[in-house]
């Protein structure tokens, strides 16, 4: 699904310049669970932003779904990831005078899907999320799982074959994030690619492929069944 080839990202901070990433190669394929995990400042945030089409490496190829889309123009860039890629913050990022259900069908409002099929989608994605009753809602009016509940409906709305998640629990308690984690499992056991960035360990062994992250090097790529 994914193919990383000698990706670099290079900063430039005044006079100097920061290498985030230094020549990452990676294989991704359909339907794994796996985290991205390392100290700060290790590139983990830039990699995820790669793998989300939301920034260029200086060099390197990425290939995806068989694709290369490292030279994609911008309007190109964002029709892929509209199409194929969700994303779940760390801060909801939901719109405040929304409802809950508008946040989640607003993605396929701007992709102009046809007002029955946006409301089907959305039926069942508040049944499947548990969010029927507070379909009415504005964010201010949730607790910060179900925020990060909406915003999981919200990406799974385009029916992307990859979730990206940063940091999804970091805003949560404990008990709150072990049920966001659960969400997202779920997305995984029904087929999805996930992808999430932690300073969690505890929610890094969770995923069955773990990839530390080490002054944008790959340090460790372990599987579970490998330690």
């Amino acid at each position: 699904m994914i193919r990383l080839t000698g990706i670099e990202r290079v900063f430039r901070v005044g006079d100097e310049e920061v290498h985030a990433l230094r020549g990452v190669s990676l294989d991704i394929a359909q339907g794994e669970y796996l985290s991205i995990m390392g100290p700060s400042g290790s590139g983990k945030s830039t990699l995820l932003n790669i793998l989300g089409l939301l920034d260029r490496p200086n060099a390197g190829r990425y290939e995806l779904n068989g694709h290369d889309v490292t030279g994609l123009a911008d309007d190109e860039l964002a029709r892929v990831r509209r199409e194929a890629i969700g994303f779940v913050f760390q801060f909801f990022h939901l719109v405040p005078r929304l409802t809950a259900g508008q946040n989640i069908e607003l993605p396929m409002v701007l992709a102009g899907i046809d007002p029955a099929e946006r409301r089907r989608r959305l039926d069942k994605l508040l049944a499947d999320y548990g969010l029927v009753p507070r379909a009415g809602h504005r964010p201010d009016q949730l607790s910060g799982g179900q925020c990060q509940r909406v915003a999981i409906a919200r990406a799974m709305s385009m029916g992307p074959t990859l979730i990206l998640a940063d940091e999804p629990t970091g805003n949560l308690d404990r008990h709150t994030g072990q049920e966001v984690m659960a969400v997202l499992e779920r997305v995984h056991h029904e087929g999805g690619t996930v992808a999430v960035v932690t300073h969690d360990p505890e929610i890094g062994k969770r995923a069955h492929r773990r990839i530390r992250l080490v002054d944008g090097e790959i340090a460790s790529d372990e599987r579970s069944g490998d330690d």
